[in-house]
């Protein structure tokens, strides 16, 4: 038993039993071998907490770090990381060429092995370069869904026959479409079809704990390092086998402090597992405004494990919003009005292709992967037509930028998008040409900059109806789900959007800035009375609030599922409104519905809402272990 500060990590044992081929003896001497470093996490979030609270009190913006600094937890110098002296990767063979990465979950929840396998089937044959299979904002955590997850990956990764009989029905399905769709068929040979995609592997983000293992004296345990090594352990040896890479996508890192402590857990998970330094790769998503302030910081820290930087949309605006909670004059307009080309988003995306086309010391350059496409190609003629011509004008537009490739949501859009890249034909851009990175005030200001836009009562509606049906996705365990706003059910001109965590986080974030800013609206509105300079008022609110929830509640079982009106989705309203009307501005949307997974009674998830926001405002604590660890099972060490 591997002891830190008297106190050992446990699990419960039926996790032990149910899953002892994903969680094997090896996998725990990897994890007791990690636990570590979760002191070094717990100290860096609530840095995260404190750092974000004292700027909110000097009203200060973040700013670009002291190029004679130290990055924390290294010896490197914040002048050498961006002038490129450090060494970095060199791009292994089956990330060379990247186009169309998917993103998703392995699992469904509440699912047999063989319905959930079906997610990694229609992934791996889906024709895309690369799938991120989603441990965090994508996947469901209800019962034991992120276990269910590593282990439809080990089973598919090693061609487990069960694996290979779903694959082989999902094919013919997925023909079946592609034959009404394009004319034509999208998959010869099944079995070589599954060749074909770069497995990638998304991990759970610092800021969260695991459900299923914690320290015995009860305080939560690391959801990334569970994560990265149980998935390295499971898999590390077959992919070596077949000349694959072991890919890890790193998300929600602030700092390049942070991203030291990512590089240390894979420095470990290769030390126990006898690999070779930098065997491992990692992407990392750059969701967090304060992230991209430090890019080149992050890039050097992570040294040989480093490949690229993807560029999502919703954490990002999400993180710009957070960062400047403080600031009345800081009001987003429109969720749809926040494109990559908006403002602040231009100048993040142009930070991050210029950080990538900056060479190491051995001249070597990473990857940038393009941002999102939410839509999906199911719908009315017209609208499927229109969503589709959207879709491929922002993959031009990402291509001609820079980057090497791009995220879909779904396996259907992965022919609709890639032709994009295959027309131009160069495997990526990998060292093209552009200014390199500056480190002004005016840099720093600019990735806060608005550009104004329209700021609605529809918009607001918009806001607040996908955000209440996002937490109820997420309580029935889908944390990807295709939403759109109430108004619009029925009407198949407009497309159902993949919308994950992300998306409920921003929707939350805009709304709080409108209420306690007073951001006015920039049009009237009949059916409220609303005049443009008018503003979101807490009366406002409180009846959108009644309306959008009653349009929810009288929704076809298609839109919002009927046993979930009476159960998870009167919680997701108690937390979004709880969020919005919140004094402090909280720092995530996800803790709330975290501590209520598994949870339907309404007056429990009030209590737990209620303590959070307590521990958070008064104590400056975040509540984010599993409140429900012993209902399920008794404990056991590791």
């Amino acid at each position: 038993m591997t002891e830190t500060q008297n106190r050992s990590i446990e699990t419960r044992k039926e996790i032990l039993a149910d899953y002892a081929d994903v969680v094997t003896p090896k996998a725990l001497e990897v994890i007791k071998a990690l636990a570590p470093l979760d002191a070094r996490r717990v100290e860096l979030m609530q840095k995260r907490t404190l750092r974000r609270l004292e700027r909110a009190e000097k009203k200060e913006r973040i700013t670009f770090l002291d190029p004679e600094s130290t990055i924390g937890g290294t010896s490197i110098k914040v002048a050498d990381a961006r002038a490129g002296r450090f060494e970095g990767a060199v791009i292994p063979h089956d990330l060379q060429r990247q186009w169309i990465q998917g993103t998703g979950p392995a699992s469904r929840p509440n699912a047999p092995v063989e319905k959930s396998l079906r997610n990694v089937a229609y992934a791996l044959l889906s024709g895309a370069d690369g799938w991120m299979f989603d441990g965090e904002d994508a996947l469901g955590q209800v019962s034991t869904m992120s276990l269910d997850n590593l282990r439809n990956l080990r089973l598919a990764i090693s061609r487990d026959p069960k694996f290979l009989s779903v694959a082989e029905g999902v094919a013919e399905e997925m023909n079946a479409w592609a034959k009404d769709f394009f004319g034509r068929t999208i998959i010869e040979d099944y079995k070589k079809q599954l060749d074909h995609t770069t497995v990638i592997y998304r991990a759970r983000g610092l800021h969260l704990d695991d459900r299923h293992f914690r320290w015995s004296t009860g305080e939560g345990f690391s959801a990334s390092i569970v994560d990265a090594a149980l998935y390295a352990t499971n898999n590390h040896e077959t992919l070596a086998s077949r000349g694959s890479s072991l890919v890890y996508y790193l998300p929600k890192i602030q700092t390049a402090e942070e991203a030291a402590l990512w590089n240390d857990i894979l420095n470990g998970i290769e030390n126990a597992l006898g690999l070779e330094h930098g065997t491992i790769k990692a992407y990392v998503l750059i969701e967090q405004v304060e992230a991209a302030f430090q890019l080149m910081e992050i890039r050097a820290v992570l040294g040989k494990h480093f490949v690229g930087f993807n560029t999502g949309r919703w954490d990002y605006i999400n993180s710009v919003s957070d960062a400047v909670a403080w600031d009345p004059d800081f009001a987003n307009p429109n969720i749809d009005v926040v494109t990559m080309t908006y403002g602040y988003m231009r100048t993040y995306e142009d930070r991050v292709r210029r950080a990538v086309n900056t060479p190491d010391q051995n001249g070597n350059f990473a990857l940038w992967q393009g941002g999102m496409e939410p839509n999906i190609p199911v719908g009315s003629e017209a609208g499927v037509e229109a969503g589709m011509a959207k879709a491929k004008a922002g993959a031009q537009r990402e291509q001609q930028a820079g980057a090497s490739g791009k995220w879909v949501s779904h396996w259907k859009m992965v022919h609709i998008i890639r032709p994009v890249w295959e027309e131009v034909g160069e495997a990526n851009q990998l060292g093209r040409e552009f200014p390199p990175l500056t480190y002004t005030d005016e840099d720093a200001a600019a990735l806060f900059q608005l550009e104004g836009g329209t700021r609605s009562v529809a918009g607001a509606r918009d806001l607040l109806s996908v955000a209440i049906q996002y937490g109820n996705a997420f309580g029935q365990g889908m944390q990807a789900a295709a939403l759109k706003p109430a108004d619009f059910f029925g009407n198949d001109d407009v497309l159902y959007l993949m919308e994950d965590m992300a998306t409920g986080e921003i929707r939350l974030s805009i709304l709080w800035e409108w209420l306690h800013k007073g951001a006015p609206f920039t049009e009237d509105d009949e059916a409220t009375g609303v005049k443009a300079g008018d503003k979101l008022t807490p009366e406002l609110f409180a009846r959108l609030l009644d309306e959008e929830y009653d349009k929810l509640l009288k929704a076809k079982d298609k839109d919002v599922h009927e046993d979930s009106k009476t159960t998870t989705l009167p919680i997701a309203r108690e937390i979004c409104e709880a969020y919005v009307l919140c004094e402090t501005k909280l720092p995530w949307y996800v803790d709330l519905l975290n501590l209520n997974i598994d949870n339907t009674d309404l007056e429990t998830a009030k209590k737990r809402i209620k303590d959070y926001i307590d521990a958070f405002v008064n104590e400056k604590k975040r509540i984010t272990h599993n409140l429900d660890f012993e209902r399920y099972g008794e404990a056991q060490a590791i």
